[in-house]
């Protein structure tokens, strides 16, 4: 049998032994000892060939501004929101477009097709992002899977008229609805921001995706509102940051952590942001600022890891590279053991794409979106550890990038 694509002398994580692996019309077809000819084949050479990275949590639209901006003095989430709020005043659509276009071939360059960016609706901006990032996506049709969260970055009832904005967003080819609760001034409307996306949801049946409690206040209870009225729907709900429950004395914390479980709610840790912006007033010894990453674990919450900013008004660093986001976890949430590497990893990997609701794994019948690793790789321990670009990038049965023995890369579009 002829197939459009061969991987030939593959380590993959199901098999003790190396294997060839056929690709036809997208698919993965065939996964065996050795198999027929291929109309363009790879040499794997005994190298990792696994399941493409997913980027749960970025902003795009926000990315690559950092020197186009005033220093963050105060080092807060307050300020970087009043920074980024003034450049929306004037950016362009095809500013936005540019530049998220770039982050998008980061990410592709380091093996990540799969991408939910949160997109800012608001008073300022209006639709602005949204049609520049929409715009993106069209560009990179077949190339690479990007979702869309329609996200009132200044708040909703404290920044009138974004409620009116997001149902206007929803008219659009938006995936799901996002929040930040944390910032509405009072807890009414704190309540009614929750109430009013999951109303929104239901109307336009779409996921909730919502930035929650990214704070180091301990009495915030965006998050457990939000798991509670979760009970109460079947909306697919994921949520991002969860930072406070970090602040919370141990009761609470459990308590509320068994809520998110019940309601079988994901969340999506972003190391490197909440690394630097949250945590930082503490007095010694001081907190990490993620969330409880592994009380959520044991509790049988999927975690899963986002980029969330990258060069931007509220973070420095990041390029695109999900293998970098894996190492910080790891370290930031203390995962060493064999099955905490491989926790880190399924958390870019697949706990990333159950966030998207993708198929993943390299497995018969699936959709073949691969990485195919260089020979220094040969498990996700030595992914993570290398941290090398993949050698080649497989999207759906195309190949979309590859770097040659110089790892000089090419783009495939």
């Amino acid at each position: 049998m002829s197939h459009d694509i061969v991987i030939r002398d593959a380590s993959i994580l199901t098999e003790q032994n190396r294997v060839e692996i056929g690709i036809n019309d997208g698919v993965i077809t065939t996964i065996d000892s050795a198999i027929g000819s291929g109309e363009h084949e790879i040499n794997a050479a005994g190298a990792l060939v696994a399941s493409g990275f997913v980027d749960p949590h970025v902003h795009l639209d926000k990315a690559l501004l950092a020197d186009e901006l005033p220093s963050n003095e105060s080092q807060t989430l307050g300020e970087s929101i009043l920074h980024d709020r003034e450049r929306k005043r004037e950016e362009s659509i095809e500013n936005i477009k540019k530049r998220a276009k770039e982050v998008i071939k980061w990410h592709i360059q380091n093996g990540c097709t799969r991408i939910r960016t949160h997109v800012d609706i608001d008073p300022v901006g209006e639709l602005k992002a949204l049609k520049a990032i929409l715009a993106a996506k069209e560009e990179y049709n077949g190339i690479v899977d990007l979702q869309i969260v329609a996200f009132p970055q200044d708040g909703v009832y404290c920044s009138p008229p974004t409620e009116d904005l997001l149902e206007q967003a929803l008219q659009y080819d938006v995936d799901a609805i996002g929040a930040i609760p944390a910032l509405e001034r009072r807890d009414e409307k704190v309540k009614k921001q929750i109430e009013t996306v999951i109303s929104l949801a239901q109307e336009y049946d779409v996921a909730i995706d919502a930035h929650i409690d990214e704070t180091d206040d301990p009495t915030a209870q965006s998050l457990e509102y939000l798991a509670a009225r979760a009970l109460e729907t079947d909306i697919d709900i994921t949520v991002g940051h969860a930072c406070a429950l970090a602040a919370y004395d141990e009761t609470h914390a459990q308590q509320v952590i068994n809520l998110v479980a019940e309601a079988g709610i994901t969340v999506i840790t972003n190391p490197g942001t909440n690394l630097m912006l949250q945590g930082r007033d503490d007095q010694h010894p001081k907190r990490r600022g993620i969330t409880r990453v592994d009380q959520l674990r044991d509790a049988g919450v999927t975690v899963a890891a986002g980029q969330d900013n990258i060069r931007d008004a509220f973070y420095q660093y990041n390029r695109g590279d999900m293998l970098e986001t894996a190492h910080l976890v790891a370290h930031a949430a203390h995962l060493h053991s064999p099955s905490e590497r491989r926790a880190a990893w399924n958390m870019v990997t697949r706990n990333g794409a159950s966030v998207l609701d993708v198929e993943h794994g390299v497995i018969e019948g699936k959709p073949a979106t691969l990485n195919v690793f260089s020979k220094e790789v040969s498990t996700p321990t030595k992914a993570i550890c290398e941290q090398l670009a993949p050698r080649a990038v497989i999207h759906e049965g195309s190949i979309v990038a590859e770097t040659n023995i110089n790892r000089d890369f090419r783009l495939n579009n």
